[in-house]
């Protein structure tokens, strides 16, 4: 881990000029140590290192912050994070250690790790380690002392940035800004999703035979899955939609993932094939926002997105607020949902559409994640709800062949 101390009310200029999203033109700024910079094509504090725990490796990424007070090793391990940077709001991180069994995911697919303060010397009966050695094992930069909050706000008020972690330094030439302020993560599903089919067998009797579309799937959702009765067929993202129904599954998971999901058209129009059978269909954050796309809705990219564990929802149909886990920085616009889609669920906070049901076809979907890993657990009834369209779908099979 990198230590850096902050250095209050100081900027340094850059010899370039940024664009602003909204239309302004203003300085780009460099957060800067004593030999290590951070560029952001925006806004940032200049920061002083102290201490250096692990060689610098250069990255450039999205900024993005999380403000879950627990579950950072979820957040660690969530593939939603490829090719991002990631703050966490929450100022002491590592007091639990590395605990294994709480990953969502083997790999570790985010650029680069941000935190106020971390533990050196964690306290849990599960850990199996730290996170200075568990980053240094995996080449990722990992960077603390940093006033992550402040940094949060900076990303509200100005909206997602580039940023650049450097041992170069400035004044930058102006190719190099160019190129930050250009970044854009690029073949992210394809690099997160599995290589091969995986079964996972149900916990108990076996009920139902699903397929899990992964386009970067958090573990939790085949838990989930699995303890309700489920054999889980974990398919690449890249499987076509006759594959699938060859299958014959009882329902069909959308996972999550990270990137643009209109970034993803080849696997846009496999899921518009497969909307075709009617088979039951749930989807879950990029899943979510895929699903809509197929069936002729729109995405946007959200000013700074919505990332941590206190995020709240409205159920539409029942006027009842939850609060859930969330990690997008896109959103489905719901001015362009096709006819036959209904818009259940808002946030709270800032009104962007949170779930669909589909009315012409057993399929619903929702932007936040049930699964939840870590918490909070509000909403994994959905699971039921997806458990429930399945049953009630083989019996109108079963009572039509009769």
């Amino acid at each position: 881990m990198l230590k850096c101390e902050a250095i209050e009310n100081e900027k340094v200029n850059c010899l370039h000029e940024a664009i602003h999203r909204r239309g302004t033109r203003e300085k780009g700024m460099v957060t800067r140590w004593r030999k290590r910079y951070i560029f952001c094509w925006k806004t940032a504090t200049i920061l002083r290192e102290k201490a250096l725990a692990l060689p610098l490796r250069e990255v450039t990424g999205e900024v993005v912050f999380t403000t879950g007070m627990t579950g950072y090793l979820e957040t660690i391990t969530d593939p939603s994070y490829f090719g991002q940077i990631v703050v966490q709001t929450f100022p002491l991180i590592g007091n639990y250690g590395v605990i294994p069994q709480d990953f969502e995911n083997e790999e570790v697919y985010l650029s680069a790790y941000i935190v106020k303060e971390w533990c050196q010397e964690p306290s849990n009966f599960r850990c199996s380690g730290d996170l200075d050695t568990f980053f240094k094992e995996r080449n990722i930069p990992g960077v603390y002392g940093i006033d992550t909050r402040k940094l949060a706000k900076t990303i509200r008020e100005s909206g997602s940035m580039n940023g650049w972690l450097t041992e170069v330094k400035p004044p930058y030439d102006a190719k190099k800004l160019e190129e930050v302020k250009n970044f854009h993560i690029t073949k992210a599903v394809e690099t997160v999703t599995p290589k091969k089919c995986e079964i996972k067998p149900a916990d108990e009797k076996e009920e139902f035979q699903i397929v899990l579309w992964d386009f970067g799937a958090k573990e939790n959702i085949i838990r989930e899955l699995t303890r309700r009765g489920c054999r889980v067929a974990d398919l690449p993202a890249g499987t076509t939609a006759e594959e699938i129904l060859k299958m014959n599954p009882d329902g069909i998971m959308l996972s999550n993932g990270p990137g643009n999901p209109e970034d993803n058209p080849e696997i846009i129009e496999e899921i518009r094939k497969i909307t075709k059978a009617g088979k039951p269909m749930f989807g879950i954050c990029l899943g979510h926002q895929l699903l809509a796309i197929a069936k002729g809705a729109k995405t946007g990219k959200m000013k700074f997105g919505h990332r941590g564990a206190n995020q709240p929802v409205k159920d539409l149909t029942t006027g009842r607020v939850y609060i859930s886990s969330q990690n997008h920085g896109y959103e489905v616009l719901r001015d362009t949902l096709p006819e036959g889609a209904e818009e259940t669920f808002i946030n709270v906070n800032d009104g962007t559409c949170e779930g669909i049901t589909y009315h012409d076809m057993p399929a619903f979907t929702v932007q936040f994640h049930p699964e939840a890993c870590a918490g909070p657990k509000d909403t994994e009834e959905l699971f039921g709800r997806f458990i429930q369209m399945m049953r009630d779908y083989k019996e109108k099979e079963g009572a039509s062949c009769r």
